[in-house]
């Protein structure tokens, strides 16, 4: 995902101590982010930045609803979502190194640009299956859907209890 520099916080000039940031994510962000699950949405995303000599961390919080397909109809819903995240910068010149939430930065560094780590918590805070609540769904496509259903035998294959039988014998 490309960097949008609104989403760019200066910490080298801020003191010591705790910072609080607010974003809003606009049609540019699910642009950028070239996800065709992204429709848009209404999000608001809180940052909060602790900074030190040696390390910023950074905490986000984005919370809102999420335009998206209904995996089951493919109408529109709106997915209501909450998601945290914390990102770790650790301040010095040494050899850089980056892991899930700790990422070394240059001395020289003055700014972080948080897009990516945004866009990742709202990756983790979506569920792998986006569907409308129960009853909600297009009628139209749940009455095609309903009459394809496979109706299950509730009684297992016998087979299994022969299985089973071989099982306890060697017990």
């Amino acid at each position: 995902m490309e960097a949008l520099k609104e989403h760019t916080i200066a910490f080298s000039g801020l003191a010591d101590g705790a910072h609080e940031f607010q974003f809003t994510l606009e049609p540019e962000f699910y642009a950028a982010a070239g996800d065709e699950d992204l429709e848009g949405g209404q999000m608001t995303v809180d940052v909060k930045l602790e900074k030190s000599s040696t390390l910023l961390v950074v905490n986000i919080h984005l919370k809102g609803t999420l335009a998206l397909h209904c995996d089951r109809c493919d109408g529109p819903l709106d997915f209501p979502i909450d998601g945290k995240q914390q990102q770790i910068y650790r301040l010095t010149g040494q050899e850089e190194f980056e892991d899930d939430e700790l990422v070394s930065l240059d001395s020289h560094a003055h700014s972080i640009n948080l897009t990516h780590y945004i866009y990742e918590c709202l990756r983790l805070a979506l569920p792998i299956r986006h569907v409308h609540p129960a009853g909600q769904c297009d009628p139209e496509v749940e009455q095609v859907l309903n009459k394809m259903e496979v109706e299950h035998d509730p009684h297992p294959d016998p087979r299994w209890e022969v299985l089973k039988d071989l099982k306890d014998k060697q017990q």
